[in-house]
């Protein structure tokens, strides 16, 4: 089953449920799914559609870093639970070290030496860490690294 039709199916569960935070962010998920098929005008591939909820989870973390300087903690309970949803259908994240065996990998393939190559390296990191690594956090290791 691929990733949208998981999302469709977990929609139908939680509307049979009652659960109404879980229903709120399968339809909001679905919706941007569809916003990002009607933009391509055509359906989109499964790191497609990972993509669109690797930015579900950022807009959430967003908006909990707002509800924390507003200090409305109401707001961050909810986010965090949307954020618990959502990593269901994300790939299991990887552990720093994990990450800093993949980033010291590819800057060896890529033969980089200096800062000056960082685009290089983090072209040819991104797609292999796609929904298991903050790309903010590879950056700074990449650049940690290189430094």
């Amino acid at each position: 089953m691929n990733l949208k039709a998981q999302l469709r199916e977990t929609l139908k569960e939680a509307m049979k449920s009652q659960d109404a935070l879980r229903k709120k962010v399968m339809r909001m998920t679905l919706a941007q799914v569809k916003n990002a098929e009607v933009a391509k005008q055509e359906e989109l591939e499964e790191t497609e559609v990972l993509g669109v909820l690797e930015k579900e989870v950022k807009a959430r973390r967003e908006a909990i870093e707002g509800a924390q300087q507003a200090g409305r903690p109401g707001l961050i309970e909810e986010a965090e639970a949307e954020i618990a949803i959502l990593q269901e259908f994300l790939p299991e994240s990887l552990s720093e070290e994990e990450l800093r065996t993949i980033v010291e990998e590819v800057i060896a393939d890529v033969g980089a030496t200096s800062m000056r190559e960082m685009g290089k390296v983090m072209g040819a990191l991104m797609p292999k860490i796609k929904g298991r690594a903050d790309g903010g956090v590879a950056n700074k290791m990449v650049r940690e690294i290189l430094g």
